[in-house]
């Protein structure tokens, strides 16, 4: 956690732990302070490989290693365009081949292996696919708002359940201090307040 910091001011997370740090899509960090000061204008070039940047690209840093943000980042792209299935191959060696081929670009793009022609790679790969990418993006539309439907089907299950223990701890909770009332008032009956001095009463077993 020591070694976290803005490479451009030198603040570090030991000496200001609310520090934000910020990673764009060349892979390198900043601090949200010095994003704002650099990037004003909206856009601006990295301060360490010059490539140009947008403001509005920068996220916060997940992972402590930033080049760890920027594979992620990546993977998140190629697979909007690479997102076939394995039910979209004749056989399980080619759908293998595919992965593979996704691993490749990945680790292209992120160690700036090849750039050129990985980038023109995937936009042959974007314009022969066209069809198939937009009917798999519909499918993986369809089967995550699926998904939140069961999850919200199960949220308010959880909701309904959680009430009905609530009102079963109120109801155990009333029958408690009902009896612990009907026990008081009938140890209450054993009693009878009898005259001890003219002044005083005595209470006794009945």
């Amino acid at each position: 956690m020591d070694d976290q910091g803005c490479p451009r001011c030198k603040t570090t997370k030991y000496r200001n732990p609310s520090l934000k740090l910020m990673v764009n899509v060349c892979g390198h960090t900043l601090c949200e302070s010095c994003v704002e000061l650099l990037f004003v204008r909206g856009a601006g070039n990295c301060h360490e490989c010059d490539t140009p940047l947008r403001k509005s690209n920068f996220r916060v840093q997940l992972f402590e290693d930033p080049a760890v943000d920027k594979e992620v980042d990546i993977r998140k792209k190629v697979l909007k365009i690479y997102n076939k299935r394995e039910d979209d191959f004749p056989s399980l060696s080619e759908y293998n081949d595919f992965l593979e081929e996704i691993e490749e670009i990945v680790f292209n793009l992120t160690n700036n292996v090849d750039l050129e022609n990985t980038k023109r790679k995937m936009e042959l790969y974007q314009k022969d696919n066209k069809e198939v990418i937009q009917k798999n993006k519909i499918k993986l539309t369809r089967e995550q708002e699926e998904l939140e439907e069961a999850l919200e089907v199960e949220r308010q299950e959880n909701e309904q359940r959680r009430l009905l223990i609530q009102k079963e701890e109120q109801l155990q909770q009333i029958m408690k201090r009902k009896n612990k009332q009907a026990l008081l008032d009938e140890l209450s009956s054993w009693f009878y307040w009898k005259p001890t001095s003219p002044d005083g009463l005595r209470k006794e077993w009945l």
